[in-house]
């Protein structure tokens, strides 16, 4: 005969707590201590516990799951994102299911939410898709859905951060220190944040009278930077530059090292991101700080307030979903500093 299935019971009464501390466990919760939690799951592994989450379900009518959709997981904003969600979702006692996805055509992210929502989770979060179609996609029904990607257009409430205002400030800055001009190394042509980073460095710059300089493009990464560094060199204007994120100032520095410029003293650089390493580069760099864990907080708290009902009616209202842009930060360091008499 099958032995019984162990139960929350057995469990609460061999580890001497309560059968609500065993769900918060079981739930991954944040709000159990560390050696409550690790006596409460030893006393599942002894008596062969495995929390039945279909059950759970049909009583609660959730699954205690989010989705989260992904594209190129593999570049820092998304990563990013993607870990502070899954901290988030944890401390709120959920787990999240996670699809990385090639292509950012509207059936592939469509195939993805499909594929999501028939794996028992409650709702979904969108990062960054990217996608140039966005009308023609088509979601699960019923299923609350936040994104971070701004070509939804106010289909879909967004959560993102504020790119605009972090370039717009980086560009200032590097004015305001009396730089005549900036020279912008660009993100690809295909990223919405590399898109509007440069459409606002050139809208900053005209105000001033100034005629942007013709951007150089990289594709995010330290290598794409450096050779950007090399051309840059050849222009004789140049003392003061942005680029699109850290890895590709990282790589511009090089770049400008290797030929013998120093940095700020020839050319003061502004990055974008604040990545873990751009405050231990020589110089440490200055650059647009993203709210990732901000972002990733936010978008689990709407998301959570939509599949419990609480959205306020004001929110809903009126002919499109409103945009949560976080604020960006600039940190000034040490790789900018006023052009050279």
């Amino acid at each position: 005969m099958t032995p019984p299935r162990a139960s929350m019971s057995d469990v609460a009464r061999l580890a001497g707590v309560s059968g609500q501390t065993v769900s918060r466990v079981a739930n991954g919760s944040l709000n159990v201590s560390p050696e409550t939690r690790q006596r409460v799951l030893e006393a599942m592994d002894s008596v062969g516990y495995t929390p039945n989450t279909a059950a759970r379900a049909l009583r609660s009518g959730s699954f205690d799951t989010i989705g989260v959709i992904a594209h190129r997981l593999a570049r820092t904003g998304e990563s990013s994102i993607v870990e502070a969600v899954v901290q988030a979702a944890r401390g709120a006692g959920h787990t999240v299911t996670l699809l990385d996805i090639d292509s950012t055509e509207h059936e592939d992210v469509a195939e993805a939410a499909s594929r999501l929502s028939h794996q028992a989770i409650d709702g979904l979060i969108i990062i960054r898709a990217e996608i140039e179609d966005a009308g023609r996609l088509a979601l699960p029904a019923g299923l609350p859905v936040v994104v971070t990607d701004a070509t939804f257009g106010g289909r879909l409430p967004m959560v993102g951060a504020d790119h605009a205002g972090g370039a717009r400030a980086a560009v200032e800055h590097l004015l305001g220190l009396g730089h005549p001009t900036v020279h912008h190394v660009a993100g690809p042509e295909d990223s919405i944040p590399a898109r509007a980073r440069l459409q606002v460095s050139r809208q900053v710059l005209e105000e001033h009278g100034i005629t942007a300089p013709e951007p150089l493009r990289g594709d995010w990464s330290a290598a794409s930077g450096r050779a950007a560094g090399e051309e840059l060199l050849t222009r004789s204007d140049a003392t003061a530059v942005f680029c699109a994120n850290d890895e590709m100032a990282a790589g511009l520095m090089r770049a400008w090292s290797e030929a013998g410029r120093e940095i700020p003293r020839d050319l003061s650089v502004v990055g974008f991101d604040d990545i873990p390493l751009a405050g231990y580069l020589t110089p440490p760099l200055t650059t647009v700080r993203q709210p990732f864990a901000a972002v990733g907080r936010r978008l689990v708290e709407e998301l959570l307030a939509r599949i419990a009902g609480t959205v306020p009616a004001a929110a809903l209202e009126g002919s499109g979903e409103q945009a949560e842009l976080v604020p960006c930060e600039l940190v000034v360091r040490g790789s900018t500093a006023a052009p050279r008499a």
